[in-house]
């Protein structure tokens, strides 16, 4: 898929790993576009031109953003394994449905998505990409 920010300046060409989209409604994501952070998760190698601003917004995540209009552009956790989630407004998602909502308990109570999808707590999160107590992760 071919994808861009708002004014062109930053254009994204990813292959995407699945064929859906990923809602975030964490404090930081929400902060961050002002409501939930609706996205695709590419495969790696995406092909990133142009004034992409980087910023390390967590111990383990940052967020990038266009340096010439701010449209928001990814969320990557550092892990340099860790998959693109760019945002979902660069490309053209069709009909693609929302198939993971994150962080659903800190979704405020005035929005909601239509239809039904998997929902996991923040603490499912964690959990998930901490692994066990043993400190083996994930």
């Amino acid at each position: 898929m071919k994808g861009q920010c708002m004014c062109g300046a930053v254009t994204v060409t990813a292959e995407l790993a699945r064929d859906n989209l990923t809602a975030c409604h964490c404090e930081m994501c929400r902060r961050w576009c002002s409501g939930p952070f609706v996205a695709v998760e590419a495969k790696p190698g995406a092909k990133i031109t142009g004034p992409a601003k980087v910023v390390q917004t967590s111990d383990w995540a940052e967020r990038a953003h266009c340096a010439e209009c701010g449209s928001g552009l990814w969320y990557r956790m550092t892990d340099p394994a860790g998959p693109h989630r760019f945002a979902a407004g660069l490309f053209d998602t069709g009909e693609m449905p929302i198939a993971l909502e994150v962080w659903i308990d800190q979704k405020p109570a005035g929005y909601a998505f239509a239809g039904e999808r998997r929902q996991m707590t923040g603490a499912e999160i964690v959990a998930f990409f901490t692994g066990p107590s043993d400190g083996a992760g994930r």
